[in-house]
């Protein structure tokens, strides 16, 4: 990297025990030959919820899928506790990083117990079938996500909603310290969404999610990733990030922050920018 690219990287952030998780470095983003982010730099600090938001289309999941290692980097580097990502063996990455995907389709045979143990995979040794400890922590995901009752079901029989919930449960099952979870709160009704997050909130990890509501990206995150014009700008609190200059100049809409009348919390008022008409000539 050159001393410039140095210069424009953003001071380490550490949680409170003083370490990062993840960190990316002058990261270019690509699918196929279309990159599709260029130079992205951001830190994650241990125990820390960050938000991914930006438009459709500006990158939001090929930028997590490319943090956990599923997507090769077109430029840069991503460091997981220090250690390159990609110097990482698959089996050792995936006890550390859990990715649950934005349109996963599980198969229809699975029952909605075994989708879930999917995630304890790479914890078993080779050829060797779930244990208890296995068995406890696919009915701790259920119970997160409130399908307790479902394990028995069939993956095909289950709503939109029900089978994001039961691929969020597979990800909360695999006890990795990160977990990415893109747009988590797709096809969700209004309860499991908030409920979707307290969850979240509580489980103590480092969290990086991907998500197009800014209002409850704001409200779960402790920072924010905007994606914009190809880039992303440094993660910052919400108050800084969606500030009613940067979501018109982003997203294209006027924003109004209000404070909810019960929680005191801020949250934006959206309406469409309507740009003033040219004068008449005189």
């Amino acid at each position: 990297m050159t001393t410039e690219e140095l210069r424009r990287l953003p001071a380490p952030a550490t949680g409170p025990d003083g370490t990062e998780r993840l960190r990316a470095e002058a990261l270019d983003c690509a699918i196929g030959r279309h990159t599709v982010l260029r130079g992205v730099s951001l830190s994650v600090r241990t125990g820390e919820i960050l938000g991914v938001v930006g438009p459709n289309g500006s990158g939001k999941s090929t930028l997590l899928r490319t943090l956990a290692g599923i997507h090769r980097p077109a430029a840069g580097r991503v460091y997981l506790d220090g250690t390159p990502l990609d110097r990482i063996p698959a089996r050792r990455r995936a006890r550390r990083i859990a990715l649950v995907g934005q349109e996963e389709e599980p198969p229809a045979e699975l029952r909605v117990g075994e989708l879930v143990a999917l995630g304890r995979v790479p914890h078993q040794p080779p050829w060797a079938g779930e244990d208890e400890a296995d068995r406890a922590a696919v009915r701790r995901a259920l119970r997160q996500v409130d399908l307790a009752d479902a394990a028995d079901r069939p993956v095909d029989q289950l709503s939109g909603g029900e089978r994001r919930r039961a691929l969020l449960a597979r990800g909360l099952a695999q006890d990795a310290p990160l977990l990415m979870l893109d747009e988590p709160t797709n096809h969700l009704d209004v309860r499991h969404q908030l409920t979707l997050l307290e969850v979240v909130r509580g489980l103590g990890r480092t969290v990086v999610l991907a998500m197009h509501d800014l209002n409850l990206a704001a409200s779960a995150c402790d920072r924010l990733v905007v994606l914009h014009d190809g880039g992303a700008r440094p993660p910052a609190p919400a108050a800084s990030a969606l500030t009613p200059d940067a979501v018109l100049e982003v997203f294209g809409v006027q924003a109004v922050p209000v404070a909810h009348p019960f929680t005191g919390h801020t949250h934006l008022l959206f309406t469409p920018h309507t740009r003033p008409e040219p004068e008449a000539p005189r």
